[in-house]
Parts: C-alpha cells; sequence; structure tokens
C-alpha cells in the first residue's frame, strides 16, 4: 500500500489503485486491517476521483463488514469514525442529506467516545460541519466550525493529511472573511496558509504536486481580495501565478478554471478583448475535457457580455440565455441542502443516542436486580443459620424467646408500615412509567405523521392545524421524556469515572452552539486555566449543564449572549452559566427546583417548558454530593451555578479538496 501511496503522489492514480487490485491478491492471508485500508483506498478513488459516488458508497459497505470482524477496541472504534465519515460524505455528493448528517454524526459521537477520544475525528466532523454552513451562506457559523477543526488538528503531528488540512483550513478562515467583507482579515489567513507551505514544504519532498496546487488555490482565492478593491494589475498577477500551476496535468484543473473565469472578467472590464478572446477559446478546450458547472455558466456570462459590447446581441442573447439555464440547474441542485436544517437534525441524532445510552442503563439495572435478589436470599439463609444456632442455645431460652417475640411483633409492623410505604412509591413510579412509556409509541407515531402530511398540500387553515398537531406532538413527547428520566432518577447508580472537566463543558457547549444559533445567540465559554479531572458520573453532569445552557437559550432573546464559565473556588469546581433573557420573579424562585412545579414559563420564542429540567439536575447535584443555586433578577437575567468537589481516585487516507471560490 505504500507503493500505491507513492503512485498517487505522483498523480497517477489509477495506476497506484492497479497495483494495489494485483499485489493484494497475491498475499496469502491479509489481515483484517489490511482488507479495511484496502477498502479505503477504493473508496477514495470512487469518490475524489472518478465521482462515481453509488460505487463509493458500496466499499464503506464492504468497510463496514470488516471492521465488525476486528476485535482490538480501540482499532474498531477509529475505524467507526473513518467510515462514518466516509460514507456521509459520499451520501453528501448523492445528496441524501438526511442519511450524510447520520453518518457525520455516528463519526462524530464516536470520537468524543470517552473510553477511545479521537482528536482527529472530531476534527473531521467540525471541518464537514463548517464546510456545510459555509455552502449553506452562514460564514460566520462556518468560520468557528473552522477554527473547532483547526484546533483539534493543531497538535496531530507533522503526516501530510493533517499538515495538508491545516493549511487548507487557514485557506478557509481567509474566504470565510472575505465572504463577511473583512479583507484585511482575510489576506492575513491567505498569507498564513502560504507560509506554512512554504516553511514545512520541505519536509515532504514527494507531495510537491499536491503542495504547488494548495498554493494555486490560495493565489486564486487573494485575487479575489484585489479584485474587490479594484487594484486589477495585483489580481491577474496572481490569478496568472494560480492558472500556470493548476493547468498542469494531474493539479487542480477545475480550480484553475474558475480562476481563468476570474481573470476573464478583468479582461472584459479594463476592456482588453483580444486577451479575453484567447482565454475564452482556451477554457473552451479545457471545459470539452474536464467537466466543470461553475466555470461553463460563467464562460457564457463572459461570451455573452464580449459580444453585448461589440454589438452582435443576437450571438449575446443565445450565450445569456445559456448562462441562465445553466445557473438555474445548479441552483436547483444545490436548493435541496439550502432547505435541510442540518442543526435540528443532529439535535434528533443526539436524543436519539441519549435514549440508546438510557436503554444500555436500563440493562444494567437489569443486572443489579438480580444481584440485589441474590444478595438478598443470601442474607435469608444466614439469617436462617443464626436463628437455628440461637434455637439449639439452651441458656436463657425462656428470656430470649419473649425478648424475640417482642422483637418479631414490633419487626413484623414495621415491615408492614415500610412495606406499605415502598410499595406505594414502586407503585407510583410504576403507574408514571408504564403510562409514559405507552404514551410515547402512539404520541410518536402522531408526531410522525403529521410531519409528513406537513409536506403535503392543504389549504391554510389545514395546515395550521397540522403543525399545531406536530408541535403538541413533540411537546408531549418531551414531556414524557422528562417524566421517564426523572422517575428513573433514584434508582439509577452512578457510573463515576475520571473526566477532565474543561472538556466535558466544552462539548456541551459546542453541541449547543446549533440550538442558540438558530435564535441569533452567541455563546461564550471561558474554560479552567488548567486541566481538572473530577470523579464523576460523564452523563449526568455533561445532562446538568446542557439543561442549564439550553434554559439560557431558551429564555434569552434573540441575538442574545449566554456566558458559560468554569472556576476553582475553594477546593470546588464551579460552573456558571449566565443569560441576560426575562429572569425569575420573586414568586416563582422557591419552586424552581420542584418536580411537576407550577413555575414553568414559554421560552421567548414560545418554546415550551415542563418544569422537570431542574428538578431532575438537582437530584444529579445531590447524589454527586454537589450544589445547584441561582441568583436571578426578573427582566435583567439570571446565573445558574453548579458546585462539584474536587475528588480523585487512589486516520483517514484521502487527501482534503480545498475550497475555491466560483464567479458568480
Amino acid at each position: 500500500m505504500k507503493t500505491t501511496e507513492s503512485y498517487w503522489q505522483k498523480g497517477k492514480v489509477k495506476a497506484g489503485l492497479d497495483y494495489m487490485d494485483s499485489a493484494f491478491n497475491k498475499l496469502p492471508s491479509p489481515t483484517l486491517e489490511d482488507r479495511f485500508r484496502y477498502y479505503g483506498f477504493h473508496f477514495v478513488y470512487y469518490q475524489k476521483t472518478v465521482s462515481q459516488f453509488e460505487r463509493s458508497l458500496a466499499y464503506t459497505d464492504s468497510m463496514i463488514a470488516v471492521n465488525n470482524k476486528i476485535t482490538n477496541a480501540k482499532v474498531h472504534a477509529h475505524n467507526i469514525a473513518d467510515y462514518s465519515f466516509a460514507r456521509g460524505d459520499a451520501f453528501f455528493e448523492l445528496k441524501q442529506y438526511t442519511e450524510a448528517y447520520e453518518s457525520y454524526y455516528q463519526g462524530y459521537a464516536t470520537g468524543k467516545d470517552r473510553s477511545y477520544l479521537n482528536f482527529d475525528a472530531l476534527g473531521d466532523y467540525t471541518y464537514r460541519m463548517g464546510m456545510i454552513m459555509y455552502k449553506k451562506g452562514h460564514y460566520p457559523l462556518a468560520l468557528n466550525y473552522f477554527k473547532d477543526s483547526y484546533r483539534y488538528f493543531k497538535n496531530s503531528g507533522d503526516g501530510f493529511v493533517v499538515f495538508y488540512r491545516r493549511q487548507e483550513l487557514l485557506d478557509n478562515f481567509g474566504i470565510c472573511f472575505r465572504r463577511m467583507n473583512q479583507p484585511d482579515s482575510a489576506l492575513v489567513y491567505f498569507n498564513k496558509a502560504l507560509t506554512l507551505i512554504d516553511k514545512n514544504g520541505y519536509k515532504y519532498p514527494d507531495r510537491k504536486l499536491h503542495l504547488e496546487s494548495a498554493k494555486g488555490v490560495v493565489y486564486g482565492n487573494m485575487a479575489d481580495i484585489y479584485i474587490r478593491k479594484k487594484n486589477y494589475a495585483q489580481a491577474a498577477a496572481l490569478l496568472k501565478k494560480s492558472i500556470a500551476i493548476n493547468l498542469n496535468p494531474g493539479y487542480d484543473n477545475r480550480d484553475a478554471q474558475l480562476s481563468e473565469i476570474k481573470l476573464g472578467q478583468i479582461y472584459l472590464d479594463v476592456n482588453e478583448k483580444d486577451s479575453l478572446v484567447n482565454l475564452l477559446s482556451n477554457l473552451r478546450s479545457q471545459l470539452d475535457t474536464v467537466k466543470n458547472d461553475d466555470a461553463e455558466a460563467d464562460y457564457n456570462r463572459l461570451l455573452g457580455n464580449y459580444y453585448e459590447q461589440k454589438g452582435d446581441l443576437r450571438k449575446a442573447l443565445t450565450h445569456i440565455q445559456q448562462y441562465n439555464i445553466l445557473k438555474d440547474s445548479i441552483a436547483q441542485r444545490v436548493s435541496s441542502l439550502m432547505q435541510t436544517d442540518v442543526n435540528q437534525q443532529l439535535a434528533n441524532y443526539e436524543k436519539q443516542h441519549e435514549i440508546e445510552t438510557l436503554s444500555n442503563d436500563n440493562k444494567l439495572q437489569v443486572i443489579y436486580l438480580y444481584v440485589s435478589v441474590f444478595l438478598a436470599v443470601m442474607a435469608v439463609i444466614i439469617i436462617f443459620l443464626v436463628f437455628r444456632n440461637w434455637k439449639r442455645s439452651k441458656r436463657d431460652v425462656e428470656t430470649v424467646n419473649l425478648l424475640n417475640k417482642q422483637i418479631n411483633e414490633q419487626n413484623h409492623v414495621l415491615e408492614k408500615a415500610f412495606n406499605e410505604l415502598n410499595t406505594s412509591s414502586q407503585e407510583k413510579d410504576r403507574i408514571l412509567r408504564t403510562v409514559a412509556h405507552d404514551l410515547r409509541n402512539p404520541i410518536g407515531g402522531i408526531a410522525s405523521l403529521t410531519t409528513m402530511m406537513a409536506q403535503d398540500e392543504y389549504t391554510d387553515e389545514q395546515k395550521e392545524l397540522i403543525n399545531l398537531l406536530r408541535e403538541t406532538s413533540f411537546n408531549s413527547l418531551e414531556l414524557i421524556n422528562e417524566i421517564l428520566e426523572a422517575t428513573n432518577m433514584n434508582s439509577v447508580a452512578l457510573n463515576l469515572e475520571q473526566i477532565e472537566i474543561n472538556s466535558l463543558v466544552n462539548n456541551s457547549v459546542e453541541l449547543l452552539r446549533f440550538k442558540a444559533a438558530e435564535k441569533g445567540q452567541t455563546i461564550l465559554l471561558e474554560p479552567l486555566n488548567r486541566q481538572q479531572e473530577l470523579y464523576i458520573s460523564r452523563e449526568k453532569i455533561w445532562r446538568v449543564i446542557s439543561n442549564l445552557i439550553s434554559n439560557a437559550i431558551k429564555f434569552s432573546p434573540t441575538g442574545g449572549e449566554i456566558n458559560v464559565k468554569v472556576a476553582e473556588v475553594n477546593g470546588k469546581i464551579i460552573i456558571a452559566v449566565q443569560d441576560h433573557g426575562i429572569g425569575i420573579p420573586d414568586k416563582m424562585k422557591d419552586e424552581v427546583f420542584n418536580m411537576f412545579t407550577s413555575a414553568q414559563r414559554p421560552g421567548t420564542s414560545g418554546e415550551k417548558s415542563f418544569g422537570l429540567g431542574l428538578s431532575i439536575c438537582k437530584q444529579i447535584m445531590d447524589k454527586h454530593h454537589g450544589k445547584i443555586w441561582f441568583e436571578s433578577n426578573a427582566n435583567i437575567g439570571t446565573t445558574f451555578f453548579i458546585s462539584l468537589p474536587i475528588i480523585s481516585r487512589s486516520v483517514p487516507t484521502d487527501l482534503p479538496k480545498q475550497v475555491s471560490e466560483p464567479v458568480s
């Protein structure tokens, strides 16, 4: 496989794949890891080189089948992240965005697993989320994702793939700043990308093709800044450098075509007609060989504008019409992406993941129940043996019998009272769990059915009723889940482990940035200035933090700011979540931690509130020997605090595609 990589580094992708097929078939007994990489190489070829996405998707199925046989837990987990991202990329190109987002989330969930934390997987996930947000036009959010990805990859070693991704992310910073109309910041990061390549490129002498191609992409992106400043000479010089690099065989020819479109626009603007005609003639022959829909559309636009200036309106109209047809086709292809709500879908996957986790916890509860029964039987046996020995004793038999009779009578009364109390409590929890469980499936069916119905054609009044029923169904499901959590809390044993608190809080914040972005809100995190591990339940404390942040989002106005801070005070870790929302009235402050409290209120955008979340948080903190409290002023904001005691116990093979800015 090293020989195959050598072929690929020289741009001989098909030759490298043919060599690998031949060599692999001669291996007497390839390992499972060999087979996994073998299918991975085929995925890269069909996905990145020949764009046969259906076939590349089939190879991810083979990767999954092989990985299911791998027994090494760490290797197995890392492979899940690799094939999940590969599978997501194939689905994305096939415009099956729901399946793509689900695969991306699976890779992310595996990467953040506490047993096998995989920063490369987290970097791959945030990189893809940044690309999606960029394509959807959410440039500030895309920039934040790219920065997170860069942070994950910054300390991932000196491998070429990671190095290549780092320079690409710097370039992505630049194009985001350009889109946000911050040209000076954009130039800073474009130059940083070039500097990174120039200072470290010597480490990869066999990767000259990829490094030069990357520099060509950056030159083309830098030219956009100078075009906007009307410094056409500087822009043209950069575009010519970019074209000279990426028009070479095996380089990024599509990027070169986009740079030629930009250069052609400059020629048109400065009235260099002969240069424009020569450029468009060369571009025509290139487009006949390398298909590029964006460049094809703009080729017709430039040619139409050229003929219009010459006064040949018939030819001008022909090319402008062709331009409009191609642009409409491109817009139609991306419309399905623009219509997807990636934030909502990822939130749904997170809830599903929580439900699966709860299901696993229930299985553990059954095991604990069996152990408890066994211990109870052993206790009964021991009591019986003690009682038998006591009966054999002849000393003070009458006194002991009398005392034993009195004790038994008292025990009987106490046991009866205890059993009645315990039965009443269990019956209450059982009824609540049964009702909640039995209601969840039909209400879930109603929610799914109304979601599908909302997509059909109805009158405005019917649509309003359907959407009201759909919203009510989802709110009911949320209430049911809260009830199940509340009734199971006391019976669930904490799964305590050493957890780094900054990482836990950061994960909670990152997962809720989507939800905050829907209301135009910003979450600012101030972590502890050093790493600190706590002996806690990751899942439960994560739920507390996420619940407090979710409440801050719910009760803050659109465009508001939420502050999350981690600090150490008097040997305890304090986590504070501050909002600037509607606050808590004085008459409700004594009720906010009560189960089924009457203090619940709708959010600033009408979000439902059931009043169970903070009650569950209080139970979790009590089981951790911690505290939860708040400070609030009506219409000013609220800050929730939790304190925890400080107690301790004695890579993908494909090269990423760099973004090029199409000319519109």
